[in-house]
């Protein structure tokens, strides 16, 4: 399970760098970024819908986060892009609070008026950075989940790279 903001959820299909993109069929090249998009989605969607909270995975209460995971076809048409997007049902957009997690305690802000040392009210040197080592080794309110579409990718990679091999070579004019 990968937990983390890195490249986990890229794929880059070799053999096909040589060509200028001019020597493809767009079309082509778009309709298997959509069985792409459409495969790697179903399997996002299936390991939300299935985890039930384990695996690290968050817990689907209203399908709402399921619903969201969508693709789009960039406009070149030589990228998809997998992921959950804020709907209307969402009141905020609240898969980012489930990957990366919530700390308990409310953010620094400014110390209130006589607080503080001297006439600009600033705070004791080293105060700050205590208080935020203290908040960062804190509770989680919400802790951090599983990459549910990284590992999704991950799952069907060798799918998606049969796919995008047979629809570059397909698509070569």
């Amino acid at each position: 399970m990968s937990n983390s903001a890195s490249i986990d959820g890229y794929l880059h299909v070799e053999g096909f760098d040589k060509f200028e993109r001019d020597a493809f069929d767009k079309r082509k090249i778009r309709a298997a970024m959509r069985k792409v998009g459409l495969l790697v989605t179903q399997k996002a969607q299936m390991n939300l819908a299935l985890g039930h909270g384990q695996d690290g995975y968050p817990v689907n209460r209203t399908g709402a986060t399921v619903e969201s995971i969508s693709f789009k076809v960039s406009r070149s048409g030589f990228l998809v892009r997998i992921s959950p997007t804020k709907t209307s049902a969402m009141e905020a957009f609240y898969p980012a609070y489930l990957h990366y997690g919530v700390k308990k305690g409310k953010k620094l802000g400014k110390l209130a008026p006589g607080k503080g040392k001297g006439k600009s009210n600033r705070r004791a040197q080293g105060a700050r950075a205590a208080a935020l080592a203290e908040r960062a080794a804190g509770e989680w309110r919400i802790k951090p989940r599983d990459n549910y579409m990284a590992d999704a990718l991950q799952d069907s990679s060798s799918q998606v790279e049969l796919i995008l091999k047979a629809g570059f070579a397909g698509a070569l004019t």
